[in-house]
């Protein structure tokens, strides 16, 4: 995360399938940009987006804070009573929002990653307690903290 002390709104974070967004305005009163997308997979069986960017954080009076990219993207600080920036969301690898330095609003933490594997192989063995599931033909491990796997 990162901290807006330029006394200016900031621009959204990156995501995984675009560019975060530019400021809305400029000077007091702007509003942060939104996080950019992040990408849609369907490793797992499913589609699920993961690696949203964080929403910028908004500046003076009527200011608007950019939102999380979809994929799990925190939102940026406010001002005033708008709060701090969110975290981004667990096992997405997704930005937390970005911080202001106005009235002491701090940024939000990235989200943690995730190692999906998807394999027609039978693991024979695995540390770390990761997620098995069956699609089809495959198996899918799903590491949402550290591990290994042997083949």
């Amino acid at each position: 995360h990162s901290d807006n002390t330029s006394g200016f709104a900031a621009g959204g974070g990156g995501g995984a399938s675009e560019a975060g967004n530019d400021v809305g305005g400029s000077g007091s009163g702007s509003s942060g940009g939104n996080g950019g997308d992040g990408l849609s997979s369907s490793i797992t069986g499913s589609a699920v987006t993961r690696a949203g960017g964080g929403g910028g954080a908004g500046f003076g009076s009527g200011q608007t804070k950019g939102s999380g990219g979809s994929g799990g993207g925190g939102i940026g600080a406010g001002v005033g009573g708008s709060g701090n920036a969110g975290n981004g969301v667990a096992n997405t690898g997704s930005g937390g929002g970005g911080g202001s330095w106005s009235y002491g609003r701090t940024g939000g933490s990235g989200g943690s990653g995730v190692v999906i594997l998807r394999t027609t192989s039978t693991a024979a063995s695995t540390t770390g307690s990761p997620t098995v599931t069956n699609d089809g033909s495959y198996k899918v491990y799903t590491f949402n903290s550290s591990g290994s796997i042997t083949f």
